[in-house]
């Protein structure tokens, strides 16, 4: 008689057990790929290019390294789709397909129209959280919708509307560059994003860090510039930027977080006294009578700064990197000033608006150097995008419940079709009104601050902040010099700026 042994080793048990795991995932991949197929059929979807990478897409994160120290990234984004002809494509990227598009119809789905079909990319949330934890520019769905409620009510027009705050900061940056005015050049980079700190320091906490009279010898602005720096780096690179700076962006983190809890603690223990309490308007007051949690203020704090000064200095530094250049632009900027305001008259929030010209040159320093110019997005569930598929383009494409969508803005802004064979030149004018006709309407094909549920929240407060200090520098400098000839070129952490700033002679 035979007896089979039925006990088996853990050895063998853990061979089993692994051998039902691969099964499993095998028969699960089958199935999915199956209702994918039918769900695509169903839809009318057409095959989409498909841009050849290396094995795996694994050496495309090594060429976007390597592309990236070399301030190209966006050039070569774009220079892809001018190559294939074409607005969407797929392309293997570090194991995983991912779609590329310029679409605007694909973009508007995205953010609008399919707007719950959609969050934010795995790596984005991934990198940003290490330093901005889950806040409004981290989180979707339900912890995203109670963020912006947090958030909404200290964006109103009168909360944005204190030009004597900006006053006061102007001041200081004009201070500042007097003081360097005995050396060759200014760079009214590094100063745009100092007193971008500390103009969004008081308006969050109540008081200015005072970067603009500390220099390098203020922490936080430095910390904070590094933290982003590194988070940025991550959200492109993924796993390769930990091998990079890590302890140097601990440290950073580490500053930072306890710079902000000293005044979070402070106003919570300031709740205590209902009247003193109620008596105080900042943001960090406004966020303190919602929660008492530190870490949600904190929370909160970081990612608003990031929009109260990273976008506003991005885009004050990429404006007057062109208007150092451009003499023609800063007359007619003079001319409409002069013409709007009196005489070194402190404009006020409605006199900022009547500005036409000054906004179509901010307009398009946006449209050119978008202070955000490349975002991603991943598909919540199996869905399409509605143009980019079949022989012409025209038909929908599938897109996989996971898979991540690259769309990229600084592309977007420059299709001839939209602005112009000269599309790629800085021309103010084609936003303006005329007896001939109106100013171009690009619709989707230009979107400076997002669009959708997820648009900008601080977008005027940028556009006042930087319209203010336009204008209050031209008032007090009658000339302005580059002092650096090489062209915008582009840096990107979390937003997009002239790496070499913008280096000026004024007096």
């Amino acid at each position: 008689m035979i007896v089979l042994n039925t006990e088996l080793s853990p050895v063998q048990i853990v061979v089993a057990l692994g051998g039902i795991t691969l099964i499993y995932h095998i028969l699960n991949f089958i199935v999915i790929s199956i209702q994918n197929r039918n769900y695509a059929r169903s839809q009318h979807c057409g095959a989409m290019p498909v841009r050849e990478g290396s094995l795996f897409g694994l050496g495309t994160i090594l060429k976007v390294v390597k592309i990236s120290k070399a301030s190209r990234l966006l050039e070569a984004n774009f220079s892809r789709f001018q190559k294939m002809q074409t607005k969407t494509f797929s392309m293997m990227t570090n194991g995983q397909s991912v779609i590329y598009t310029i679409d605007p119809e694909n973009v508007r789905a995205m953010l609008v129209t399919h707007f719950d079909s959609w969050e934010l990319s795995a790596l984005r949330k991934t990198a940003y959280t290490r330093l901005l934890g889950h806040g409004i520019f981290t989180t979707d769905g339900d912890a995203w919708k109670r963020s912006r409620a947090m958030l909404k009510p200290s964006f109103t027009r009168g909360e944005i509307g204190n030009v004597e705050m900006l006053e006061r900061h102007s001041e200081s940056l004009i201070k500042a560059i007097r003081l360097q005015q005995d050396q060759n050049s200014v760079d009214l980079g590094d100063l745009f994003f100092r007193m971008t700190t500390d103009f969004a320091t008081e308006y969050l906490f109540g008081e200015p860090t005072e970067s603009l009279e500390r220099g390098v010898e203020d922490g936080f602005c430095e910390a904070f510039s590094g933290g982003l720096k590194y988070i940025g780096k991550l959200s492109r690179v993924g796993r390769l930027g930990l091998f990079f700076g890590r302890t140097k962006f601990q440290a950073e983190r580490r500053y930072l977080y306890n710079f902000i809890d000293r005044y979070v603690r402070r106003t919570l223990e300031d709740a205590k006294d209902g009247e003193k309490f109620q008596s105080r308007h900042t943001f960090l007051h406004e966020l303190s009578r919602q929660t008492n949690d530190v870490v949600r203020i904190r929370t909160e704090l970081l990612n608003i700064l990031i929009a109260g000064r990273d976008t506003t200095a991005s885009l004050l530094t990429n404006t007057w990197h062109v208007l150092s250049h451009r003499p023609d632009i800063v007359a007619r900027l003079r001319k409409e000033i002069a013409s709007d305001l009196p005489p070194q008259k402190r404009p006020t929030f409605e006199e900022l608006k009547s500005l036409t010209y000054l906004s179509a040159v901010f307009k398009e320093s946006l449209r050119l150097h978008p202070v955000i110019p490349l975002n991603t997005r991943e598909a919540t569930v199996p869905t399409t995008l509605p143009k980019g598929g079949g022989p012409d383009g025209t038909q929908p494409v599938f897109v996989a419940k996971g898979q991540p969508v690259i769309y990229s803005s600084y592309a977007m802004q420059r299709d001839k079709n939209v602005f112009g064979d000269d599309a790629e030149e800085f021309h103010p004018e084609r936003w303006l009104d005329t007896d001939e006709g109106k100013g171009i309407r690009p619709g989707f094909s230009y979107m400076p601050f997002n669009a959708g549920p997820r648009i900008c929240l601080g977008q005027q407060l940028a556009l006042m902040e930087a319209s203010y200090v336009t204008v209050r520098l031209l008032q007090e400098f009658e000339s302005i010099e580059a002092r650096d000839n090489r062209p915008w070129t582009e840096e990107i952490g979390v937003t997009c700026v002239n790496k070499y700033g913008a280096k000026v002679a004024l007096a």
